[in-house]
């Protein structure tokens, strides 16, 4: 049983869990502003920068939220990396006291200020809380869908139905992920008594109707494009091997991401859960919404890598399940989560190595993709100018995207290959691939008898290297091309 709130709702030391709160919130706005401003873009947020410049209902990669969000942030304060991740910084806060809320309705203003906290210990959001990722909105909506479920629970009427129904179709909009919260509701609702009684009342289904008129805004691009979201999202379900190194690689990596003081309260939380969900809805609402979506994941990991930043939107429920945990018998559960800010700290840490270069650990730097940017556009452009290349073509979107940020001179920049990312994404300035243009990537994409395919000229490598040190990771090579045999904005070039 939750304990019952106390009058004052006072933590430890006479602080209240909402003045806890407030310093908790004022100190992640500050490390989060001041990161998103020092740190620089890395290639997909440069990429997703791009889409933002594009205004569509939908992209080659995802749905349309994140580009959405960071061309607000651009608008507010700028073409810059604090302008890009504005918005998801404000989500992270957003996240948090919503995070704060559910654990409020759990137990009591403690149990919401240690959920709170929670959840900003866990790896993931300490760490990358402000980037500018689709898993910003995604966990932001699949949160806000949690909340109004819960804020509706045994009430009457549908407001708080429409109201998740519109978050939940917003979560699909920022990733189709969400998509798992569906049956994660019909498995809350459809496992007790109490939930299959509200399942014969309308709410339910109106919620459901309004989720699916949102998401038709993507699923009405899709259809104009011939399904290329859908193809490239929904293609990684399908499994071509057996390798279940991969779950264990799952099981671990997110044992250590959610911060393994916060995976065994939740671990706990979740087991309490299960047996007393006819009693305790709301934890059961925390469980039943991450079940669908979990196991997708494990089996997903039995055949291919389950990318770490993937379950990012469950940790919301794990944060307010673990703090119930807490309360559900202290002892050493409270000591357990007294060791949990050390996850935040490590989060801090993180940023502050990513925002300072003189922190790099050479070769096995773990930020070495956002290093030394701005000075190798400018070495690109000045060998672009040295051999009198007009427009500069690179093999990847990630190196496409950050030339494009940092373009000291504004010449042309496409990818070449891969031209189904840039439908309705047109540059500014079209490249005229009539006049010689400059191929620059990494030495190893580089494949000069596919470039021979696909230019009547193909010269010599000219390397290039991104900051100092001389790695595989930072190796780049230039070559000058002209007399294009084909339509490469049409058609492209695929070495």
């Amino acid at each position: 049983m939750s304990p019952p709130p106390s009058p004052s709702g006072s933590g430890a030391q006479g602080l209240s869990p909402k003045a806890g709160l407030a310093i908790l919130l004022l100190g992640l706005a500050l490390l989060r502003l001041i990161s998103a401003a020092a740190t620089p873009l890395t290639e997909d947020e440069a990429y997703y920068r791009l889409w933002s410049q594009h205004l569509q209902l939908g992209y080659f990669d995802h749905p349309p939220m994140t580009a959405w969000w960071i061309r607000g942030g651009i608008l507010l304060v700028g073409d810059n990396p604090l302008g890009v991740r504005l918005a998801s910084v404000l989500a992270s806060l957003l996240a948090t006291l919503i995070v704060f809320d559910l654990g409020r309705m759990l137990g009591n203003e403690r149990t919401g200020f240690r959920a709170a906290l929670l959840y900003n210990c866990t790896l993931t959001i300490a760490a990358a809380g402000a980037l500018a990722v689709p898993d910003a909105p995604a966990g932001l909506f699949w949160a806000l869908t949690l909340w109004a479920l819960a804020k509706g629970d045994g009430r009457a009427g549908i407001r708080w139905w429409v109201a998740a129904g519109a978050a939940a179709g917003l979560a699909a909009l920022s990733k189709y992920s969400a998509l798992f919260l569906a049956p994660g509701a019909v498995l809350w609702l459809g496992l007790t008594e109490a939930g299959r009684k509200t399942l014969a009342r309308p709410g339910p289904w109106i919620a459901a109707a309004i989720a699916v008129g949102v998401f038709c805004l993507n699923i009405g691009w899709n259809a104009a494009h011939h399904w290329v979201t859908f193809d490239k999202q929904f293609g990684r379900a399908a499994a071509t091997r057996f390798a279940p190194r991969y779950l264990v690689e799952f099981a671990i990596g997110q044992f250590l991401l959610l911060n393994p003081a916060v995976a065994v309260l939740a671990g706990i939380g979740a087991v309490s859960a299960w047996r007393a969900r006819a009693m305790h809805r709301l934890p059961w609402l925390m469980l039943a919404s991450t079940m669908p979506f979990l196991a997708y994941l494990a089996l997903h990991s039995l055949h291919d890598r389950v990318q770490a930043h993937w379950p990012a939107p469950l940790y919301a429920g794990a944060a307010a399940l673990a703090a119930w945990a807490v309360d559900q018998a202290g002892d050493w559960r409270a000591i357990l989560a007294r060791l949990a800010p050390a996850g935040l700290g490590l989060g801090v840490l993180a940023v502050a190595h990513a925002a300072l270069p003189a922190t790099d650990f050479g070769s096995r730097d773990p930020a070495l993709q956002l290093r030394g940017w701005p000075a190798f556009a400018q070495a690109v452009d000045a060998v672009r100018q040295g051999v009198g290349a007009g427009w500069v073509g690179t093999l990847s979107y990630g190196v496409s995207a950050q030339l494009q940020a940092a373009n000291p001179s504004g010449a042309p920049t496409v990818q070449i290959n891969e031209r189904e990312r840039y439908e309705g994404l047109a540059p500014a300035i079209a490249p005229d691939l009539n006049r010689p243009g400059l191929i620059v990537d990494l030495d190893r994409r580089l494949d000069l008898a596919a470039l021979r395919a696909c230019f009547a000229q193909v010269g010599p490598v000219v390397p290039i290297n991104r900051g100092a040190l001389q790695t595989a990771d930072t190796h780049y090579g230039a070559v000058r091309v002209s007399g294009p045999s084909r339509d490469l904005l049409s058609r492209g070039c695929s070495p």
